[in-house]
């Protein structure tokens, strides 16, 4: 049995070496909403209503209140702090002595949190993430002492992922992570070469910066950690456009303009029909609002696929129809995929029926 604690011991030991001698790593501060676990031994025997021990949760304004002592600030401090101020606070308030106390205080359950993310991504802004079931509120006391808890949600790369996703001009090696007057650059390559990556644990109100390059990787055009699995994308198939009958599809992340064409049937027949039939691609630049449009013949887009001009990825929210230049034209086609993205257009579609 004592091999066994100094084993445990000299692990502990070395564990907490290793994370206070690791350069780079940020600790992880107490939210609002984390659930903490104070144990006290030999308070087993008491009343509910006299024990200390219990779980707690870090209050909106960032406090922690217990029973019997005033209301202090944890949020932003690690819970080793928490630990220490909760004992010296016993200790005054004369609860215990100084050289009888003992007490554990550990995480229960990470909450949810709010962080920012700006620059190369899909949908910058406040994102939440961490959004799990609580795992005690239900339960009773005595399961409920449980503690311990991992939150793979609550990291660098969930957050940038709930944001959309980095975009293709995304500089991912020079990621900034601002905390109050903190400031971290991380290189997160490693998420498409498969080198260590530093996912750091966030806060709350934590602000990730994804900076921009010039030019588009197509490198980062395909599923990670950071990057979606899928993308919407509308297509339309129809000799007379309509925008009623315009269809949402999903396709992976990483598809061109070409496989869009394929789901919407666009392609097939012989030569002859396939040489009249066209299709047409519709981007809007999201900082910008520009629309940008890519045309081609079915026939000439199947043989230049290899070719990122005339077959370009597929991005979040492209429009693509197909139709056969002798019956329609370009223009027509544009107009319908204008108004299917108008929100005006929508509404009073939906209320006209």
């Amino acid at each position: 049995m004592l091999k066994l604690v100094k084993y445990f011991i000299l692990g502990a030991i070395s564990t907490t070496a290793l994370i206070l001698t690791s350069p780079g790593v940020w600790a992880l501060p107490l939210s609002p909403g984390d659930r903490l676990r104070l144990f006290i031994p030999g308070e087993e025997d008491l009343p509910n209503n006299e024990r200390f021990s219990a779980t707690y949760e870090v209050n909106l304004d960032g406090k922690l209140n217990i029973p019997y002592l005033e209301p202090f600030s944890a949020a932003g401090q690690e819970i080793s702090v928490v630990e220490n101020q909760i004992k010296q606070a016993l200790i005054t308030g004369g609860f215990f002595r100084s050289q009888s106390l003992l007490l554990s205080l550990e995480i229960f359950e990470w909450a949810p949190i709010q962080v920012s993310v700006g620059g190369a991504v899909f949908y910058p802004g406040r994102v939440l993430i961490n959004e799990t079931e609580s795992k005690g509120r239900e339960l009773p006391v005595q399961i409920a002492t449980l503690s311990g808890d991992y939150p793979p949600e609550r990291y660098l790369s969930a957050a940038i992922l709930a944001a959309g996703g980095v975009t293709p001009n995304a500089n991912i090696s020079q990621v900034r992570l601002l905390r109050g007057k903190q400031e971290q650059v991380l290189d997160l390559s490693g998420e498409f070469t498969g080198a260590p990556v530093q996912d750091v644990p966030l806060i709350a109100g934590d602000q990730i910066i994804v900076p921009e390059l010039d030019s588009s990787r197509n490198e980062l055009v395909r599923l990670s950690q950071i990057t979606p699995e899928t993308i919407t994308v509308y297509l339309s198939n129809l000799t007379n456009p309509n925008p009623r009958n315009i269809q949402t599809n999903e396709l992976p992340y990483g598809s061109r303009f070409s496989q869009a064409v394929v789901a919407a049937n666009c392609l097939g027949g012989s030569s002859a029909v396939n040489a009249k039939r066209r299709a047409l691609l519709v981007q809007t630049d999201r900082q910008t609002g520009e629309i940008k449009t890519f045309e081609s013949q079915v026939e000439d887009l199947v043989k230049n696929s290899a070719d990122l001009k005339v077959n370009p990825f597929l991005m979040p929210e492209d429009s693509v129809a197909c139709y056969d230049s002798t019956v329609t034209n370009v223009n027509n086609v544009f107009n319908v995929i204008r108004d299917v993205l108008n929100p005006v257009r929508l509404l009073r579609d939906i209320f006209s029926n």
